[in-house]
């Protein structure tokens, strides 16, 4: 029985790590950091935006695992962390924006002349079909 529990605690630890480093690169795929470094002109800390973006991720990690409760500046943290979420979510639309400005490239270059319009249905509707699968089920809770 512990043998199966330490199993499955790794299993579920390996995944979220691969889920986490998807998205981590994913986010600088789309170039997030790279324009956020390039417009504040901080190349020379690069260090420091490395260590902050990876110790970020394993907070966030252990927050979504042990749920701790925080009881520390009220008000005043969580108008410091909504504006700090805000921020991280502007930049990423900004992002997303600029990489929908290459899909059109990019169906030129593979030669996708007329079902586009499918495509884009396509992934709408799978991203929708999750979604009530997943919010229907109570897989979320």
């Amino acid at each position: 029985m512990l043998l199966r529990q330490v199993l499955l605690v790794f299993i579920g630890l390996s995944a979220g790590g691969v889920i986490a480093a998807g998205v981590f690169a994913f986010l600088a795929m789309i170039g997030v950091f790279p324009r956020l470094i390039g417009k504040t002109a901080t190349h020379r800390h690069i260090l420091i935006y490395e260590t902050v973006i990876t110790l970020g991720g394993a907070a966030g990690n252990f927050i979504d695992l042990a749920k701790p409760s925080i009881h520390i500046g009220g008000n005043l943290f969580l108008g410091i962390f909504g504006l700090s979420v805000g921020i991280f979510v502007g930049c990423l639309v900004m992002s997303l924006a600029e990489t929908l400005k290459a899909l059109p490239i990019f169906s030129r270059r593979i030669r996708l002349a007329s079902g586009l319009p499918f495509a884009v249905l396509s992934i709408a509707l799978g991203k929708l079909l999750g979604s009530l699968v997943f919010f229907s089920g109570n897989f979320g809770s």
